[in-house]
């Protein structure tokens, strides 16, 4: 039988690591291979992650307290995992105001 420990200890890794790929892909972003090569080591992380937030309740193991909390938590990481394969090659999707070009535009105004 396996160690619900382990599996704990497990899923924290698996979604630590790939939390802080996530979070420092746009340095990463400055080659577009290293952005590829990341951005499938994100996708594995999170889709081994959802499997062992699945399989923890069922090895009688706990995430921060709670039995209830791993399923959804790995639904989450499959989304997640889906959005890191997205590669917008840096458009802009949010079409918002970008800071410079509002600087820019006033004084090219004046």
């Amino acid at each position: 039988m396996v160690d619900a420990v382990l599996v704990e200890l497990l899923a924290e890794i698996l979604c630590a690591s790939s939390a802080i790929l996530f979070t420092f892909i746009a340095t990463f972003s400055r080659s577009p291979q290293a952005e590829m090569v990341v951005q499938n080591i994100i996708f594995t992380l999170l889709l081994a992650a959802a499997a062992v937030l699945w399989m923890l309740p069922s090895v009688g193991g706990e995430l921060w307290g709670s039995d209830y909390l791993p399923r959804p938590l790995a639904l989450f990481c499959i989304i997640l995992a889906i959005s890191a394969r997205m590669n917008i090659k840096g458009e802009n999707v949010s079409f918002g105001a970008n800071p410079h070009s509002i600087g820019k535009r006033s004084k090219e105004e004046e």
